[in-house]
């Protein structure tokens, strides 16, 4: 199964201007750009045809190119990552079974994560994308408390059906819980969404035909045009193995990040 992981990067990001190309500290003096790191995270993902940056930044483009990247040109219509993987899908002319989408603002993504959302769709023939959903323990949804009430969008979290589809994503900590009754469980109830999505070529091309849906503008999600137009999103329930994982979502997340990459002795 022909697979390419393309990695949407943008510039004019509305919470973090110039997010790619932030340098984060990796350890022993050294730095690298949030875009080398993601690039480093794809490049761990077994049995992947073909890796590419996707922009519309010739700034982006020539940091890519300096760590050996292949990148291809989208144009700055592109509303969101989707549409940027969409568009660069046409412009590399790939002719293959799977596109992922390893977003550019989520290094610390283990490569497990993408392959179990590669199996999950060879063994579902019917199953047009997957996303991975992370189960929260006590101190990811303290994070994300903390992210909300201090008035910042963290992560996202999803609620999905018995058979493991998408019923909605949020920036909001969905589903409502009762603090008492949260804490009688073993374990959490509460889903982060991991920003990475496997799909079929077709259903890639679908979206990038259809206009941009109301819950997809009001929640700033680009997953929900998905769900409006009545296309299932299976979740993938991973396991981190212990590992940190978070995304680069606003200024504050970088210290974050660095800390977790150096206790990951990524170099």
């Amino acid at each position: 199964m022909k697979t390419v992981i393309i990695i949407p990067a943008r510039y004019s990001s509305v919470r973090f201007p110039g997010k790619p190309l932030v340098k984060l500290s990796v350890g022993r003096g050294l730095q690298k750009s949030l875009i080398q790191l993601s690039w480093e995270a794809a490049c761990k993902v077994r049995n992947v045809e073909h890796i590419v940056v996707a922009t519309d930044d010739e700034r982006i483009r020539t940091e890519a190119e300096s760590f050996g990247a292949k990148v291809v040109m989208t144009s700055k219509k592109c509303r969101n990552g989707t549409e940027r993987c969409a568009e660069a899908l046409k412009n590399i002319n790939f002719n293959g079974d799977l596109i992922v989408n390893l977003q550019g603002d989520a290094p610390l993504t283990p490569e497990w994560f993408v392959e179990d959302l590669i199996e999950a769709l060879k063994k579902n023939p019917d199953t047009q994308m997957a996303t991975p959903v992370l189960r929260l323990d006590k101190d990811s949804l303290n994070s994300f408390r903390r992210d909300r009430n201090s008035g910042r969008v963290g992560g996202t979290t999803v609620v999905f059906d018995n058979n493991n589809n998408a019923l909605y994503f949020s920036k909001e900590i969905i589903p409502f819980f009762d603090e008492k009754r949260l804490m009688q469980r073993k374990v959490y109830p509460i889903f982060h969404h991991v920003g990475v999505y496997a799909y079929r070529p077709e259903i890639l091309w679908k979206y990038y035909t259809w206009k941009e849906s109301n819950l997809e503008a009001l929640e700033g999600l680009e997953q929900l045009r998905f769900l409006e137009n009545r296309c299932s999103i299976k979740c993938v329930l991973v396991d981190s193995k212990g590992r940190t994982f978070w995304e680069l979502n606003n200024p504050e997340d970088v210290m974050k990040i660095e800390n977790a990459i150096r206790k990951l002795k990524i170099k």
